[in-house]
């Protein structure tokens, strides 16, 4: 299994009921884009695109098996420290405004929000969801260390 397969599957299971998954062919794509990083371990991965000193979080995405293990927030902060090494200054990223878990993380992360997209999140069988933008400075990242 390829590696974009390995991270379709996951993300299907980690975004379940809650839209559309990513495809083998987007994951493909992104992970062969020069202007994105990943990083991943066995039960999550986050993976960015930095462009013009700004990372964009495209998606972090644990297996529910394996949550509240603090294997997002440490793919959180590798994906920082990524993104910082490539010359990023600053993270944003879309969370939905239900997503209590994911809105902690990023939080306690030290993103603020900066903005909102109604509807932006289809949901089956249900309302749209907000998205909310938030954004974190990387600028004070030491090499090798992320702040929280």
């Amino acid at each position: 299994m390829s590696t974009a397969e390995t991270l379709a599957r996951l993300h299907a299971r980690a975004f379940a009921g809650q839209g559309r998954g990513w495809s083998v062919a987007e994951f493909a794509d992104l992970i062969a884009s020069p202007l994105c990083c990943l990083r991943a371990g066995p039960h999550g991965f986050a993976l960015a695109r930095v462009i013009a000193g700004e990372a964009e979080l495209l998606t972090l995405a644990t297996d529910p098996g394996y949550r509240r293990q603090g294997i997002a927030a440490d793919l959180l902060s590798q994906i920082e420290i990524a993104a910082a090494e490539r010359g990023a200054l600053t993270q944003f990223l879309e969370v939905a405004a239900d997503n209590a878990a994911a809105r902690a993380l990023y939080a306690g992360a030290s993103y603020i929000q900066i903005g909102q997209r109604a509807g932006y999140y289809a949901r089956t069988g249900a309302e749209a969801v907000d998205a909310l933008v938030l954004t974190k400075e990387l600028g004070a990242l030491d090499q090798g260390q992320a702040s929280t």
